[in-house]
């Protein structure tokens, strides 16, 4: 929750002030106009090599975010660009760490929904490279969309995203196993449909 300065001063913005973060830490005078051309500079260069889905901008905005919201605080003593710059950094790192964990999910995940021949699936390097990383978060993200408008399917990825078993996944979200297998043959059936399939040929 937004801390009480930040409040008050965002009750009291214009109504055409545009409303992103970003815009509302300019208006507050959180940041100038010098400082946030810089700091757009310095989220460019945070975002190479993140997956496509993450722009600079999502970096920029999610920075001023959690400043606007508290969850960030800037110690005394440093400024708003040194500051918010970090914040990118470690923003960026928490993108890294999914992707290295996509990277080496990936493979069960995909043996799992039968996409792959399971004497052929093999544990994932826990220290993938880069490149393998970030094409395992792209392959997710795909993943992620073809099933947007399926809550259950969602689940299901998440928990074996989690390295929870088909058990636990049933546990957590109050699925029967019925309901888990029908989910899981239809995951599947739309993955091999789009062309999403690694390994083994459908049988």
């Amino acid at each position: 929750m937004a801390n009480r300065w930040v409040l008050k001063h965002l009750m009291q913005l214009p109504r055409d002030v545009p409303r992103t973060p970003a815009a509302h830490a300019l208006a507050l005078k959180l940041v100038t106009q010098m400082d946030l051309l810089r700091l757009k500079s310095i989220a460019r260069l945070h975002a190479r090599g993140l997956p496509a889905e993450v722009g600079w901008t999502d970096l920029l905005q999610e920075a001023f975010a959690r400043v606007l919201d508290g969850s960030r605080k800037p110690p005394e003593g440093l400024s708003m660009v040194a500051f918010l710059a970090g914040v990118m950094r470690s923003i960026r790192a928490h993108y890294c760490r999914r992707a290295r964990r996509a990277a080496a999910r990936l493979p069960q995940m995909l043996a799992e929904l039968d996409l792959t021949g399971a004497e052929d699936a093999e544990p994932g390097d826990p220290t993938p490279d880069p490149e393998r990383s970030l094409i395992a978060m792209q392959q997710l993200a795909e993943i992620h969309r073809l099933f947007v408008g399926d809550p259950r399917a969602l689940q299901v990825i998440e928990g074996l995203f989690e390295g929870w078993s088909p058990e636990q996944i049933r546990a957590r979200y109050d699925m029967s196993k019925t309901e888990y297998d029908s989910t899981r043959r239809r995951m599947r059936r739309a993955l091999l449909k789009e062309g999403l399939r690694w390994g083994s040929h459908e049988s």
